[in-house]
């Protein structure tokens, strides 16, 4: 099996199989990647596409230091609060002409975080905005995170790869990808505790 280094210098040579290989091996994770963002399957499979065809067109963008699966999917995330924070502006005009109901508050909106900090919760249509928006706190979180600790957050909890999967797509020691997962997770969750004690205060 060729492996995604492998894969991608085949792209930029414009290898239409390798295209088809990297996309088999990852479309539907980054397919299910999304429609956890979005919560409609027919956006995620467009931004699906429009991922792959990121892929395509600007695969050297990809410099082989960080982990394939992760820069896809980080694509792949950006386009899919590109496309939230476009439905957001589409329906202000429309929330604005309603009365009130729209500002109604999320019973359970302290809860609004992915599975790696706390259990799913799903919010009702009024918190939509609401999710919106702290779905964009805990992606700064991320990417707050130093690159080795962020790499494995993101093949375990996103690309839901096993630690033994991760470490080997780094190329380290599983010992060290459960380390810098312990890591990440215990930052992400002291500082989402602290953000959300900020906002209580104020």
């Amino acid at each position: 099996m060729f492996s995604d280094q492998d894969l991608v210098a085949r792209i930029l040579e414009r290898d239409a199989h390798a295209f088809e290989a990297l996309f088999e091996r990852y479309a539907e994770t980054i397919r299910r990647h999304l429609a956890r963002i979005v919560d409609n399957e027919a956006a995620a499979q467009d931004l699906m596409q429009e991922t792959f065809l990121r892929v395509w067109t600007r695969a050297e963008q990809w410099d082989g230091r960080g982990s394939f699966a992760g820069w896809l999917y980080r694509i792949a995330t950006n386009l899919a609060y590109n496309h939230l924070r476009s439905v957001r502006r589409r329906r202000e005009q429309p929330l604005e002409i309603q009365d009130d109901e729209g500002e109604t508050e999320s019973q359970d909106g302290r809860n609004l975080l992915p599975s790696w900090v706390a259990t799913d919760s799903t919010p009702g249509p009024d918190a939509a905005m609401e999710q919106v928006e702290r779905r964009d706190q805990v992606q700064r979180l991320v990417a707050s995170l130093p690159q080795d600790k962020r790499e494995v957050l993101i093949l375990v909890h996103e690309m839901e790869m096993s630690i033994h999967d991760a470490a080997d797509e780094l190329g380290i020691p599983e010992g060290t990808a459960k380390s810098r997962l312990h890591y990440a997770k215990k930052r992400l969750a002291r500082q989402w505790q602290d953000m959300e004690t900020g906002s209580a205060r104020s």
